[in-house]
C-alpha cells in the first residue's frame, strides 16, 4: 500500500501561498462576520458577569463553607488542558520530526495562548478582589520587599501559567516570522509596514534560515518540558492537599495525560471547521485528522486507566473515606455527571478503532465535541463531588451553580472563539514556509519558485538547516 500524502492536488509552492494568504487579503467572508458576532455576543455576556460579581462580590457563584472551588477551578484546569496539545505539536512533534504536523502546528500553538488567556481569568475572579492581583508576585514596600507564600500550589500556578504562556508566545512568534514576511511583499500601504515590522527584516537567505532554525529547534527544547510541568504543578493544587479523591500520587500523570487528550480534541475540533469553511482540504487532509484520531485513541485509552487505578486505590487502600468518596461520585446526588464523563471520554474514543468512523469526518466532529465536554465533566467531578462531602455529615452539601457562573463560563468561550477569529482573520492560520517542505510534487535538487524567493525541494527528509526552507511572495 502506498502511503497518503500530506498535501493534496499536486500544489506547488505558488499554490500555498495564494490559498493560505487568500482568505486574509480576500477580507471578511459573512460566515466570519456571523461568528465573529456570535463570539463577540458571549464575550460580552462574560463580562457583564465578571463586573457584576466584582460589584457584588462572589457571593453571586454558587459556592459555601463546604464547597470553596467549583465552576472558577473547574475551568481554570479545563482551559489551561486545552491549551496543552499545541505545545506536544509544536515543539515535541518538530523535536521527533513529524512532517504531519505542519498543517495543524499553527493554529494548534495559537489556540493554546487563546486558551491560557482564558485560564488565566478565573484564578484572578476567584480571589473576589481581582483589583489586588498583584499580591501573587513579590513587590517592594515601604518595609523592603514583601515575599509571597511560596509553599501555596495557587502560586505555583502563577509561575507554571506565566512560564507556559511566555514560552507559547515566543514560540509562535517566531514561528510566524517567515510567513509575515510573506504577507509583508504581498501587501501595500500600511499592512505592508505592519508586518514589516513584525518579520524583524526576515529576507529569506541562507543565513537567517540557519538561525530561523537554531532558534526555533532550541525554542522546542525548552518548550518540551512544559508538557509535563505545567499540569503536573496544576495537579499538585489537589494532590498536595488531605481530601479525600484528591491527595493521590497519581494526579500529574493523570493530568497531563488528560490535558493532552482534551487539547488534541480541541486542535481536531477547530481544524474540522476551518478545514471546511476556509477550503483547506488540500492541507488538512484526511490524513491528518487518522493521525490525530490515534493520539485520541492512545490517550482516551490511559485517561480510562487512569479512572480504573483510582477506583482500585480506593478500594485497596482500605481508606473509608476514599472509598466513600469514589462510590460518591458514581452514585451520589452528581452521579450523573461521572457517568456522563465516563460515557465521553472512555467510551466514545474507542469508537476511533474503526476506520470507518476515522475517516467519516462528520462521525470525527461529533467525537471530539463529546470528548471536551467529557473532559470539562471530568474536571467538575474531581473537584465538586469531593468537596460536596465533608468528614463532618453537619457539613454536606450539594452544590448548584448560578446564572452567574453560567454566564462566566460561557463569557470564557466567547474570548476564546473571539482571539481565534480574529488570527484566522489577519494571520496564516498553516505555516506555509513548514507546508511548503513536504510538497508531493518537489523533487530533490531543484528549486521551485514563488514569485520572488526560492524554495528548497524537501519532499520526505527533514530539511537542513542551512538551506531557505520557503519563500515569501511578492
Amino acid at each position: 500500500m502506498h502511503e497518503a500524502p500530506l498535501i493534496l492536488g499536486g500544489k506547488r509552492v505558488a499554490d500555498v501561498t495564494a490559498d493560505v494568504c487568500g482568505p486574509i487579503e480576500r477580507g471578511p467572508t459573512g460566515r466570519w462576520r456571523r461568528a465573529f458576532a456570535a463570539a463577540v455576543a458571549l464575550l460580552l455576556l462574560g463580562v457583564v458577569a465578571v463586573g457584576y460579581q466584582i460589584a457584588v462580590g462572589i457571593g453571586t457563584w454558587g459556592l459555601d463553607r463546604t464547597v470553596g472551588w467549583a465552576f472558577d477551578i473547574t475551568n481554570f484546569v479545563f482551559w489551561v488542558g486545552i491549551g496543552h496539545a499545541g505545545t506536544l505539536i509544536s515543539a515535541v512533534l518538530l523535536l521527533f520530526r513529524q512532517k504531519w504536523r505542519t498543517s495543524i502546528n499553527r493554529s494548534a500553538e495559537a489556540m493554546t495562548i487563546f486558551a491560557v488567556c482564558c485560564a488565566g481569568i478565573f484564578p484572578v475572579i476567584h480571589m473576589g478582589r481581582p483589583w489586588l492581583a498583584f499580591w501573587v508576585f513579590p513587590y517592594p514596600n515601604e518595609r523592603g520587599p514583601l515575599w509571597v507564600n511560596f509553599r501555596s500550589p495557587l502560586l505555583w500556578d502563577v509561575f507554571a501559567i506565566g512560564t507556559y504562556f511566555t514560552i507559547s508566545l515566543v514560540f509562535w512568534y517566531i514561528g510566524l516570522i517567515p510567513d509575515l514576511a510573506t504577507l509583508r511583499d504581498r501587501a501595500s500601504g500600511l499592512k505592508r509596514r505592519l508586518y514589516g515590522w513584525f518579520a524583524l527584516g526576515f529576507s529569506g537567505s541562507a543565513r537567517t534560515w540557519s538561525r530561523y532554525e537554531t532558534a526555533c529547534t532550541l525554542l522546542a527544547a525548552l518548550a518540551t518540558p512544559l508538557v509535563v510541568s505545567v499540569h503536573s504543578v496544576v495537579s499538585t493544587d489537589f494532590a498536595t492537599s488531605v481530601i479525600p479523591g484528591w491527595h493521590a500520587t497519581i494526579f500529574p500523570p493523570y493530568f497531563v495525560i488528560g490535558a493532552v487528550f482534551s487539547g488534541f480534541a480541541m486542535v481536531l475540533t477547530l481544524m474540522l471547521i476551518a478545514r471546511r469553511v476556509m477550503r483547506f482540504e488540500a492541507y488538512i487532509t484526511p490524513r491528518h485528522v487518522e493521525a490525530m484520531c490515534k493520539v485520541l485513541v492512545f490517550t482516551g485509552s490511559i485517561v480510562g486507566l487512569a479512572y480504573l487505578t483510582e477506583l482500585f486505590t480506593a478500594w485497596y487502600s482500605g481508606n473509608p473515606y476514599e472509598r466513600f468518596t469514589f462510590l460518591n461520585r458514581a452514585f451520589g446526588p452528581s452521579g450523573w455527571c461521572y457517568w456522563v464523563m465516563v460515557a465521553c471520554n472512555v467510551i466514545t474514543p474507542q469508537l476511533l478503532w474503526f476506520r470507518r468512523i476515522r475517516t467519516d469526518l462528520r462521525l470525527v466532529f461529533v467525537v471530539t465535541l463529546l470528548i471536551n465536554v467529557g473532559m470539562w465533566f471530568e474536571r467538575f467531578v474531581i473537584i465538586v463531588t469531593s468537596l460536596e462531602r465533608d468528614f463532618l455529615t453537619s457539613a454536606w452539601t450539594s452544590y448548584q451553580p448560578t446564572l452567574v457562573e453560567y454566564a462566566t463560563l460561557a463569557g470564557s468561550f466567547g474570548l476564546f472563539f473571539t482571539l481565534f477569529l480574529l488570527f484566522c482573520r489577519w494571520l496564516p492560520m498553516i505555516a506555509m514556509a513548514e507546508v511548503k517542505t513536504v510538497l508531493p510534487s518537489q523533487d530533490h535538487g531543484h528549486e521551485l519558485v514563488s514569485d520572488g524567493l526560492t524554495a528548497p525541494a524537501a519532499a520526505s527528509a527533514p530539511l537542513p538547516a542551512a538551506l531557505p526552507l520557503a519563500g515569501a511572495g511578492r
